[in-house]
């Protein structure tokens, strides 16, 4: 079991010190494409849901799903 949690550890660690190489572009931009990509997962989703609507539901939909998402974090129990 130790060895699990040394792999664990090396692989936060590489990812500590790659995070630590991102230049602040890298890190900016790579949040939009993070938000991007997860748009184009909710829209996948929003198809196979809705297969017979159009593209300006579709968007319609992603929009009230986005409202849903900030609502709830705004929501969140602060510790």
């Amino acid at each position: 079991m130790e060895s699990i949690k040394e792999l664990a550890d090396d692989i936060y660690r590489e990812r500590v010190l790659r995070a630590r190489q991102t230049s602040p572009d890298e890190k900016f931009f790579g949040g939009a494409r993070l938000f991007d990509r997860a748009c184009r997962v909710m829209v996948a989703g929003i198809r196979a849901q809705f297969p017979d609507a159009d593209d300006e539901k579709v968007d319609e939909i992603l929009t009230q799903r986005l409202d849903l998402v900030r609502r709830l974090e705004g929501c969140r129990v602060r510790r």
